[in-house]
């Protein structure tokens, strides 16, 4: 049984998360995905998810190839592994090449664990429906302060 593992925030969910995880479920019997937490999100992204951990859990889990939901609370993939033991580990191609993803490869191949990229949807990301939310949400007002909009009070 070959066991596939993949991580994301999966905030306002599109298209490009469903393709991703439909692609994942497709090269692997079961299927694990890593819901960033909140926190983990602002630490790297300086400001939180729109849609709360518990929400987006609950939506990806709800996906009929979908077999398990973890919270990602750390970005240690290999740490990762160590708990869930995957065979395969999903990530958007946009990452192949970078030096952390070579090491990573490098790192996995002793332990027979494959990196497997997917094409990256061009046309539709969070950011891009944030920035749009964002504008939405405080017309008029430049963009370094529609950036705070929905990342306070998490």
């Amino acid at each position: 049984m070959t066991t596939g593992y993949t991580t994301g925030v999966y905030d306002l969910f599109h298209i490009g998360h469903l393709n991703l995880l439909r692609r994942a479920a497709e090269q692997c019997d079961r299927l694990i995905v890593g819901v960033t937490s909140d926190e983990l999100s602002f630490s790297r992204k300086n400001k939180y998810p729109i849609i709360p951990l518990k929400e987006r859990m609950e939506i990806v889990g709800a996906l009929r190839f979908v077999d398990e939901v973890v919270v990602q609370d750390d970005m240690d993939k290999f740490a990762a592994w160590e708990r869930h033991h995957f065979d395969k580990m999903f990530v958007g191609d946009d990452w192949k090449g970078h030096p952390k993803w070579v090491a990573l490869e490098e790192r996995f191949r002793p332990h027979g664990v494959e990196i497997v990229y997917f094409p990256y949807t061009e046309h539709t990301s969070s950011s891009r429906l944030r920035e749009v939310l964002d504008a939405i949400a405080a017309p008029g007002r430049p963009p370094e302060h529609r950036a705070a909009i929905g990342s306070s009070g998490r």
